[in-house]
């Protein structure tokens, strides 16, 4: 199974879930049917752009340095520079 196979089949599960309690397939108790229920696709939301939101900021933060690459980017930025220079163009 492919991970948008899996994700997909994910989705459907929920969703489907989702759809029986907000159908009152599955019995709930008067008070969740009405107050809670309606607002889970709006939680899930919310819930799902903290996580990503929290991911992001972890990722930045434990961010590893390289300052392997970052010479050589720099040598290859001269690179070009010193190329369009020999071509006419001004670049500073």
């Amino acid at each position: 199974m492919t991970r948008a196979q899996q994700t997909i089949s994910v989705g459907l599960l929920v969703t489907s879930l989702y759809l029986a309690l907000y159908l009152q397939l599955i019995p709930l108790p008067p008070l969740v049917q009405t107050e809670i229920v309606p607002y889970l696709p709006f939680w899930a939301l919310v819930s799902f752009g903290a996580y990503l939101l929290f991911r992001l900021g972890w990722n930045v933060m434990t961010f590893n340095d390289v300052p392997e690459a970052h010479k050589e980017l720099t040598a290859e930025i001269e690179l070009a520079k010193a190329d369009l220079r020999r071509l006419g163009v001004d670049v500073d």
